[in-house]
């Protein structure tokens, strides 16, 4: 799928020219009938999504290496351009975490989430509406003006509470780390309805007027159920759900399968034993699926152009969820 998306455009110059001779002239033809089949075999799933909004949580190694980050926007833009209307909720731990290392601050997870300080909050705030938004936003207008940055302070898309963390049964203080409590996506239907494609950083405010830390695959799976999406897509930095994923941690050997497919409660049921890291991306397809949302996808953000392949190709990729009685 790669290849046939980097070709859509022609090349200048010498490259126009036709190979010479018959040999030549068959795999030319070879090729073009490839990339014919490719576009075919896209035919029924933009028929199936066109006019359909689909939530995109990124996050992990597509988001720091720059191939991936160019190849992140163009998939975007396609799915503009197919007909879908994206929705990008982005997250940003390893540009906080380096920022507050320069700033000689350690991080701690508890849970899979982040402690957040006061004084750490204002770095979070800073880096992801203020540097992670702004780069996102600027790599997908680089194809166009689409991409509006936002918030989830902004129109009051994401109000919040403070949130714990339960760790062998005890409860634990995790600072302002938020849950979501409420979800306003009147703003974001309005940009969708003009064509533009949002970008929302995972921060929301409380009801007194506090500012949270919300994990941004929580966040997605919230937005996705409020509008409605027709997909949740959740980038990761491994294949998708394993057969034999341990709690302590993967190791290749040890991995097993990548699940393709499960429902709602078969997940349900394999969660408490899961890693960590993984328990947020997992609960978060689990709630998007029971709360409307007919597939929640994870995906291999470390593959280029992961997203169109999922949506595009008959196969797909990484692990989808779909609600309890779907084959």
């Amino acid at each position: 799928m790669t290849e046939h998306v980097h070709d859509r455009t022609p090349a200048a110059g010498p490259a126009m020219t036709k190979q010479a001779g018959p040999a030549g002239q068959r795999a030319g033809t070879a090729a073009a009938l490839a990339k014919a089949a490719t576009l075919i075999e896209a035919l029924p799933w933009l028929d199936r999504f066109h006019g359909q909004t689909a939530v995109i949580k990124y996050g992990g190694h597509a988001m720091t290496d720059a191939a991936l980050r160019a190849a992140f926007a163009q998939d975007v833009v396609f799915l503009r351009y197919a007909g879908l209307r994206p929705v990008v909720v982005h997250g940003g731990g390893p540009q906080i975490s380096a920022h507050l290392e320069r700033l000689g601050v350690a991080s701690t997870f508890t849970a899979g989430l982040r402690v957040t300080t006061p004084e750490m909050m204002d770095v979070v705030r800073m880096v992801l509406t203020g540097q992670v938004n702004r780069d996102v936003v600027g790599l997908i207008n680089r194809h166009g003006p689409f991409a509006v940055g936002m918030s989830g302070e902004d129109a009051n898309l994401f109000t919040a509470s403070r949130r714990g963390a339960v760790v062998d049964g005890e409860f634990v203080d995790i600072g302002l780390v938020g849950e979501i409590d409420a979800v306003n996506p009147a703003a974001l239907q309005v940009l969708l309805a003009d064509g533009r494609v949002p970008v929302i950083s995972s921060v929301a405010r409380g009801a007194g007027g506090e500012i949270y830390n919300v994990n941004a695959d929580t966040a997605a799976a919230a937005l996705a159920v409020a509008l409605g999406a027709a997909k949740l897509v959740v980038l990761t930095d491994v294949e998708g759900l394993y057969t034999d994923w341990p709690a302590g941690g993967p190791a290749p050997a040890e991995l097993g399968n990548v699940i393709s497919q499960l429902t709602a409660a078969e997940l349900e049921r394999l969660l408490p034993g899961l890693s960590a890291g993984m328990i947020p991306k997992m609960e978060a397809c689990l709630r998007a699926v029971r709360g409307g949302v007919p597939q929640a996808h994870v995906l291999d953000g470390r593959l280029p152009h992961s997203l169109l392949l999922e949506i595009f190709t008959d196969s797909g990729i990484g692990t989808m969820v779909v609600p309890d009685g779907v084959n």
